[in-house]
């Protein structure tokens, strides 16, 4: 089932009563490009929507959700119109985001949890994940598993081929990029956990990179991982914190 991603988003900028003018401004894009998202004439790279996500303070979660309620579909208490609470999602009711430049989204079950967005991912040939060739950073951790075709993963100044069968985990607030440089078609299944509350709603480290150096939040999910870790050791030896 094809998700109308232009217009949820203009729903939930409309209900934050924000002007189209001053979001496109905010995010980094032109007035005229947004509209056409907004309208479906065009479809976002997946570095400006993950930026306009998370300036309209929603997840990507929050989107679909949003939208599956608003279609006037029947649904059971979990939110599944099969009535399996979760536990089974059909393919044909996979929620699709078709990107600019030949990049697709699916969104599998979740079992109406929030904890991360797990996707069914697919990079035609020559697609990336930012058109104008720009490296991207946001609020997450992303995990992943090509199923077929070859994908270039570029963290930074790292380049990285990543063949079938080949996984990948990195924090996405370090800059980079997807590309599918390849002849066929690559996909794979993401998992990507980010922030769900909010915390972070300015874009000085989300979406498209700018010329100048951006800030990171004080502590991403590494941070806090490195931390405990360096706390286990001072315990160990007896050090005091």
């Amino acid at each position: 089932m094809h998700f109308a991603i232009g217009e949820e988003l203009r729903r939930v900028r409309l209900s934050r009563k924000l002007s189209l003018r001053n979001v496109a401004s905010a995010v980094g894009v032109s007035a005229s490009l947004l509209s056409q998202v907004e309208t479906g004439k065009t479809q976002p790279s997946v570095s400006t929507l993950y930026a306009l996500v998370n300036h309209l303070g929603v997840s990507l979660d929050g989107l679909m959700k949003g939208m599956s309620q608003s279609d006037g579909k029947t649904t059971d208490e979990s939110g599944y119109e099969d009535g399996h609470h979760g536990i089974v999602q059909r393919r044909s009711e996979n929620p699709i985001i078709e990107m600019e430049n030949g990049v697709v989204w699916e969104r599998l079950a979740d079992g109406g949890r929030d904890d991360a967005d797990p996707l069914m991912v697919t990079y035609e040939p020559g697609s990336s994940s930012s058109v104008e060739g720009k490296m991207m950073r946001h609020d997450a951790l992303e995990y992943g598993l090509i199923i077929e075709g070859t994908l270039t993963l570029r963290i930074e100044n790292d380049v990285h081929e990543i063949y079938p069968g080949d996984s990948f985990s990195f924090d996405a607030n370090r800059l980079h990029m997807f590309e599918n440089n390849s002849a066929k078609p690559a996909r794979g299944i993401w998992f990507v956990i980010g922030s769900k509350h909010g915390e972070n709603l300015d874009l000085s480290n989300l979406g498209p990179a700018k010329t100048a150096t951006p800030s990171l939040p004080a502590k991403s999910a590494v941070d806090v991982l490195n931390a405990m870790g360096d706390a286990k050791t001072r315990k160990l030896t007896g050090q005091s914190s």
